[in-house]
């Protein structure tokens, strides 16, 4: 058995008080970090229209966190291919490959991740975009492909290239086609976890070997603020918190600060709701988040983890990578 890899999930937040150019430089630190600490790979993810997101443009600061790496993976968490043509994201994630040779990986998901409006700008046809998501996902696949013969439509950069496709999802619809394409899948338990057990029982039973893939690989999200006491890392924690809410009310801002408490800041209801929704999430000091990591890994047996840590200090968050780097010690893969 093998210990538990880990990597990282940054939405590259742009903090109350920060700019889009602080959350860009912060996400380049991290990745920097993620890399020191032995993390396996360093994903972003595709969010329009939130004041509080700066990774809209993926590919982009994918290659910006390239740049500033050597060695760790780096890639998307994902992008929403229903928002783009196939060839486009081929071609990008083909230049990519390029700019870093074997470090790419390509996680795609089917939501829009924006609200209904903005995904109208960026789809125009919502319905038909969700409805071929799959022939979308092999279109793609068909043009990061080998080269075809002359007269075919080809990606260029992207025909040939050594880029990892993986499917991402938080319904039970997404372990149906990960199983059927055979591909590596990475399910959402982050912010959604009520199906991921049954996500992975059936994305297992159900695999189908692939050119991609010969067995199974499952990797599920979990948020993360670890810190040096149980009271520090539950205090960073009230910015993710506070962000729930604010998604929950329909409120764009910024990522906040972190307060002493959530007292008065939330009713009863929205605290149900947002602790429901991050039950999974692993917040305390080392000794707390190793408990809680490990019982996670017993209920799942996931092959990897991939963490987010929604703390708004850079100082702190990259604390908290460190820390965190640290609980897989010993605890070993199970599935």
């Amino acid at each position: 058995m093998a210990s538990i890899p880990f990597s990282v999930l940054d939405l590259s937040p742009v903090g109350e008080g920060q700019s889009v150019a602080d959350a860009l430089e912060n996400s380049r630190r991290m990745a920097m970090a993620a890399e020191a600490h032995g993390y396996r790979r360093f994903w972003l993810a595709e969010h329009h229209g939130m004041p509080g997101v700066a990774s809209a443009a993926t590919s982009i600061v994918i290659a910006h966190v390239g740049a500033a790496t050597r060695t760790i993976r780096i890639g998307s968490g994902g992008i929403m291919l229903p928002n783009h043509a196939p060839m486009v994201i081929a071609e990008q994630f083909g230049t990519l490959a390029a700019l870093f040779p074997g470090r790419v990986d390509l996680g795609l998901g089917r939501a829009p991740g924006t609200d209904m409006r903005t995904a109208r700008a960026l789809r125009r046809n919502l319905e038909a975009g969700a409805e071929s998501f799959p022939q979308d996902i092999q279109e793609l696949q068909y043009f990061l492909g080998p080269e075809q013969q002359e007269g075919a439509i080809m990606a260029v950069p992207g025909a040939g290239s050594d880029v990892a496709v993986w499917l991402l999802g938080s319904s039970l619809y997404s372990a149906h086609l990960a199983a059927a394409l055979g591909l590596p899948y990475a399910f959402a338990s982050h912010f959604a976890p009520d199906q991921l057990i049954e996500a992975i029982s059936i994305y297992r039973d159900r695999f189908q070997p692939s050119a991609a893939l010969d067995r199974p690989y499952m990797a599920a999200g979990i948020m993360a603020a670890v810190a040096d006491s149980d009271d520090e890392a539950r205090m960073l924690f009230t910015s993710a918190q506070q962000q729930f809410v604010n998604l929950r009310r329909n409120v764009r801002a910024p990522f906040p600060r972190p307060v002493a408490s959530m007292e008065g800041l939330w009713s009863q209801m929205e605290q149900f709701g947002v602790e429901h929704s991050l039950r999974y999430a692993i917040v305390g000091s080392p000794a707390t988040a190793r408990a809680r990591l490990g019982a996670f890994l017993a209920e799942t047996g996931v092959d990897e983890v991939i963490v987010s840590m929604p703390i708004h200090d850079i100082g702190a968050r990259i604390k908290s990578l460190a820390l965190f780097s640290s609980l897989g010690e010993g605890l070993m893969n199970v599935a």
